[in-house]
């Protein structure tokens, strides 16, 4: 029996061997143990970045605190990024429950998150068919203008009123199954119920704190997720191919440490079902069959304002829906 693995997309010749079906199989297996020893940590450095914000009340160090704080808050993102696929641990209750946490201090509802990041996955780089999609902008204003995070949060706020209301666009009701449509507006009406009641506390009780060790800092931080995700596909070509239209940053290990190692995104692509721990090590095994970027997120950047001021191709601009 064979047990090479074939993709639906086609894998780059590389001097690596395609990976066996055994292999792969192995890095799927999940565990809480490397989800439960990480997320101390990480929260501990979420309290040490508190404090700073505490230490520097009232002084004009108080936003480089929240800044740093709200560079960590954001990466919730990340972890529910890997609850939503059911890899951070290894029992499904808990990753939805982890999704869900993550998701009330983000703005992220867990429930239509993972269809929308299904159809991503199902339509990665396709126009009119990736819902997650971030063109290659047609300017370097329109660039920066997507990294101040301005347009996301018109987005997704407008998103969380319209499914509160119980309106879902024709897009969205093309990858949210209609049996969950009623938990998607549920969730939403939970959410924004929640937010309501936080800022009805705040201004009736005069406590602010949500606004130093949480709003604020997610406003700050928000651009920074924005400039990271913009690395995984943006630049990239409008393909099917997976060995194309996905992008790699090897970036230092505190990136990967806060991002739950998401920078191996074209990995991640490759295979869904691999936990975050595991990627690294599928990443050494792939040996180079999937385009990566060795100069991080900068390099990303890089490439990306290439294409937009004319001196690298625009690959962004090629449409092969395949």
């Amino acid at each position: 029996m064979n047990e090479a693995v074939v993709p639906s997309q086609s894998l780059a010749q590389s001097d690596g061997a395609p990976i066996t079906r055994r292999e792969l199989k192995a890095l799927m297996a999940r565990s809480n143990r490397p989800a439960l020893l990480r997320l101390p940590l990480w929260y501990g450095l979420l309290a040490v970045t508190g404090l700073l914000i505490w230490w520097a009340m009232g002084t004009w160090w108080m936003m480089s605190a929240m800044f740093l704080h709200g560079i960590i808050w954001v990466h919730h993102f990340s972890l529910q990024h890997e609850c939503i696929h059911f890899t951070a641990f290894r029992t499904r209750k808990l990753n939805e429950w982890v999704a869900a946490w993550c998701g009330f201090w983000i703005c992220v509802p867990p429930v239509y998150f993972r269809y929308e990041h299904c159809d991503h996955h199902t339509h990665t780089q396709v126009p009119g068919r990736d819902p997650e999609l971030i063109p290659l902008a047609d300017s370097v204003g329109g660039h920066l203008l997507y990294i101040t995070s301005i347009p996301y949060w018109r987005a997704m706020i407008g998103g969380l009123v319209s499914h509160a209301l119980g309106r879902l666009t024709s897009t969205e009701k093309r990858f949210v199954p209609k049996e969950e449509r009623g938990a998607v507006i549920r969730e939403a009406r939970v959410f924004l119920g929640l937010y309501l009641g936080i800022a009805a506390v705040m201004a009736t009780a005069n406590w602010w704190a949500p606004l130093w060790y949480w709003i604020v800092p997610l406003l700050l931080g928000e651009p920074v997720m924005r400039a990271i995700r913009m690395t995984e596909h943006v630049g990239r070509p409008n393909t099917r191919d997976m060995t194309e239209n996905t992008r790699t940053s090897l970036v230092a290990w505190p990136w990967r440490f806060l991002a739950w190692n998401m920078p191996f995104h074209a990995e991640h692509h490759f295979a869904a079902a691999v936990p975050f721990h595991a990627l690294p090590k599928l990443h050494k095994r792939l040996n180079g069959q999937l385009y990566f970027e060795d100069g991080g997120y900068a390099g990303a950047h890089r490439d990306i304002m290439g294409q937009l001021t004319g001196r690298r191709e625009r690959l962004g601009a090629h449409v092969n829906a395949g």
